[in-house]
């Protein structure tokens, strides 16, 4: 069953919610990615594997989990209590099954503001311009995901940042890869976000993934 690499910077909060919801025969790997708040120490208490990643950025803290990880199938999902575990096999199975090779969950907020517009906007703009140089149809680069762990270390995948969801489409597009989405809960994040939940964080990973679009 596959391996959930979930990047964590101070998600103290949230990490039992999400450890109690993972689905069976699903493995956590909690990457600590520079947490103040004893995140790592509390994921470890509760049966995760932690592994540490003094190297700041979501992208280097994806990748340390992803050549961490040992299951051929691996999934990916934001650790802030936004996403619910026991939607992974809805983005887990057809990968498993061989009818995709890279699946996304494609986000529907439950909520007001769970998902701010700014950060929706910027995501639909990059989602448009993904659609427009890989011919995917993708309507959001979610960071639920799920894919085979040797076919993604083989796509080389380089940046460390926020641009590594995009580039990881960018590449298996390339590659030749069936690319899918489907719909999963997007709840209001327990705590502040990194990224879509504020301007400058929004910023920033636009900043990034637009750096991926110009090489």
């Amino acid at each position: 069953m596959p391996d959930v690499i979930l990047p964590v910077l101070n998600e103290r909060d949230a990490l039992p919610w999400v450890l109690e919801r993972m689905p069976a025969g699903y493995t956590p790997i909690v990457v600590d990615n520079g947490s103040t708040d004893g995140s790592g120490e509390l994921a470890a208490s509760l049966g995760a594997r932690v592994v540490l990643e003094s190297t700041p950025g979501f992208g280097a803290a994806c990748f340390a989990g992803l050549t961490a990880a040992t299951d051929e199938l691996v999934c990916f999902m934001d650790c802030d209590a936004s996403f619910d575990p026991r939607e992974l096999p809805k983005v887990a199975d057809p990968v498993a099954a061989g009818t995709q090779d890279l699946m996304l969950g494609a986000r529907n907020p439950t909520a007001r503001g769970a998902w701010p517009v700014h950060a929706r906007v910027a995501n639909t703009v990059l989602a448009l311009e993904l659609r427009r140089r890989s011919k995917v149809k993708l309507r959001d680069i979610g960071p639920m995901r799920a894919a085979r762990r040797e076919a993604l270390l083989e796509l080389g995948i380089q940046d460390r940042r926020f641009g590594w969801p995009l580039e990881m489409v960018l590449r298996a597009a390339a590659a030749g890869w069936r690319i899918g989405e489907v719909p999963v809960a997007y709840h209001p994040r327990d705590g502040e976000s990194k990224v879509t939940g504020t301007m400058k964080g929004t910023v920033r990973a636009v900043r990034d993934m637009a750096g991926v679009l110009r090489e």
